[in-house]
Order: C-alpha cells, then structure tokens, then sequence
C-alpha cells in the first residue's frame, strides 16, 4: 500500500476519452480541474488528482451518466496489468479474487470485497478517497466497469441480478437498467453488484494454467515493483504534514498504513538517509515557522497543534531549530514581512 492512495494513468485515460466521446477536449478537461502543467507525463496521479478530474468532468459534460459511461469503455488497457491476469483465470470468481489480489496496480482508492452467498455473491467496492471527497459518478464508474470487465472476461453478456449503490440516483432509471440490465437500488448500506455463483463459478473457454502462471509472476513482479517505490521520504512527509496536531502520529501509523512491519519502514527510511522521528521533527520545524510568523496565534496554541505536551518544550525545540526563541523570531520575521 502506499501512504496516499494513487491510480494509474490507464484508469485516468479512460475518464478523459470517456469526456472526449462527450465533446470535452483534454486541455479544457485538465484546466478546469486545476491540475498541474505536466500532470499526464506522471506514471500515477495521486488518488485527489483523479477526483479533481471527475468533478472538472461533471462540470463540463453535465451527463448524469457520465460514471456509468466511463465504466462502460473500460478495456483491458484501463486496469494495466491485471487484465492478462483475469484473461487466463479459470473462472470469474478466481478473476475477480485476482483483481482484489492486484488492485493496487490499477489504483488503491478503494477496495473489493466478495460476500458470497447460498445462490449468488456480492462483489462489493469500498471507496477510499483521500482529502477531497468522492464524486458519486466515480463509484458509479467502478460498478459499471465490473460489468464491463466481466462480460470480456467471459465473452458474453454475464448479467447481474442486482446492484445497488450506497449513494442516491444520479439520472434516468433507464440509464442504469441500459447499463445493468436487472433492478437497481439506491441509499443502500453498500455499493456492489450481485452476481449468480453458477456464472462466477463456470469454467472460462480461454482459462489457461500455464498462461495464468506466467501472468501471475508478471503481476505480482509489477506489484513488487510498485511497492519498493513506497515509503519514500516526499510521500511520508506528505503523509505527516496532513496529520501532525496534538496528537502526533506514530511510525506504528505510517506501518500500518503501507502495510508493512515498523522495522522494513526504519530499512526503507534508512536507505534515504533518513528516520521517521528525523522527518517528525522537519515537519513540525516548518509548521513552527509558518505559525509563528502569523501573529494570530499565540505560541501556547501553536505548542499544543504541534503536539508539544509544555510550551516549555516547545520553546527549547524551536531555539534549537532557529537558534533564537520563538518571540524574537517573530519579532525579526514580522518586520521582514
């Protein structure tokens, strides 16, 4: 895992096409979200770009349909290399198991759980947003994009018998029913589609043992190589900035949060010259800094967001970073300013 969830540019081109199919040109799509100079020369989008870009696209198509049109043109291409994984699967059921097994290599915004029951099972999405909040058209992306997946996985139209959605009706019921074929709720307690255990369970025509082998090894290479790129120094530091209050975070924490033990963290922070009490301490220096030259807030308040127990403390951590008291570092950066 990593720290904050990203997505890979395959799922961020399938939302622009999907745009461009609706008359919105990439360059309008990108500067209406905001999003830096650059962005898609970057091999993943930190999970808030791809938000910004769904609400740019909500703004600028105004389809109620949008999400379930992006869904319904995913391709192989749009989930990376998880689709040679799913290709050579003996069933659905172990297709999809592979899509929970990789899903971060297409994006770890969320996550899939199968709930299986006596004629059919759940496969249910949980959203993981990061600081902005989800448009609801992105979870209706990710159910249609089930379907869609499923249907060429199987080569033919697999057929849900039910889905529903945590989130209210965003259009025409037609939409939905064109896009689902079988009944559809809405403000329900999950988001998922319902699929018939003899479809997910029939034996696929393309299923290959030896094929999904060397389709596995390729996957679980990529996901490897993935991971070896997390835990690094800009990304905790981000991690930290958004989280340093009255209560610091730990490395216990950030552990957890990648999914990996304390001491493979403290290798991985080793490795790039740094600890994470070492990156604690920038971060809450630059916080002091920012906070003290506001003079809106007393240095008391500023102690107790920066998780220093005694002003006392604070005050010996910022003369070690600066050299001088807090007060008069103020003083000096306040007529400077």
């Amino acid at each position: 895992m990593t720290l904050e969830a990203t997505v890979s540019m395959g799922w961020v081109n399938t939302v622009i096409d999907a745009a461009k199919n609706l008359g919105v040109p990439e360059n309008l799509l990108l500067e209406t979200a905001g999003l830096p100079a650059g962005a898609l020369s970057l091999e993943r989008w930190p999970i808030d770009f791809i938000t910004r870009l769904w609400h740019a696209a909500e703004q600028c198509t105004r389809d109620p349909g949008f999400g379930l049109k992006v869904g319904a043109g995913v391709r192989p291409a749009s989930i990376d290399a998880v689709s040679f994984a799913m290709q050579s699967a003996a069933t659905l059921r172990e297709a999809i198991t592979l899509v929970q097994k990789y899903q971060r290599l297409i994006s770890d915004g969320g996550r899939f759980q199968m709930i299986p029951g006596s004629m059919g099972t759940w496969i249910v999405y949980h959203p993981r947003q990061g600081r902005l909040a989800f448009s609801p058209h992105q979870i209706e992306a990710v159910l249609s994009a089930v379907v869609s997946l499923t249907d060429w996985i199987a080569g033919s139209a697999v057929g849900p018998v039910r889905v529903q959605f945590s989130q209210a009706r965003l259009g025409p019921l037609s939409g939905y029913r064109e896009v689902f074929g079988c009944p559809v709720e809405f403000e329900q307690a999950f988001s998922g589609v319902l699929i018939d255990n003899s479809v997910l369970d029939q034996r696929l025509p393309q299923a290959d043992p030896q094929l999904a082998q060397v389709h596995e090894r390729y996957t679980t290479a990529r996901l490897a190589a993935l991971s070896i790129n997390s835990a690094s120094v800009p990304e905790i530091r981000r991690w930290l900035t958004a989280r340093i209050g009255p209560v610091l975070p730990r490395r216990t924490d950030a552990a957890e949060a990648l999914g990996i033990s304390e001491r493979s963290l403290a290798r991985r922070l080793h490795e790039q010259g740094q600890t994470f009490d070492g990156l604690v301490d920038d971060v809450r220096r630059e916080k002091a800094l920012q906070a003290v030259a506001d003079s809106t807030s007393s240095l008391p308040e500023i102690a107790e967001a920066l998780g220093f127990a005694e002003v006392s403390t604070f005050y010996r951590a910022f003369r070690r970073w600066t050299g001088m008291p807090p007060v008069r570092w103020r003083k000096q950066n306040t007529v400077l300013l």
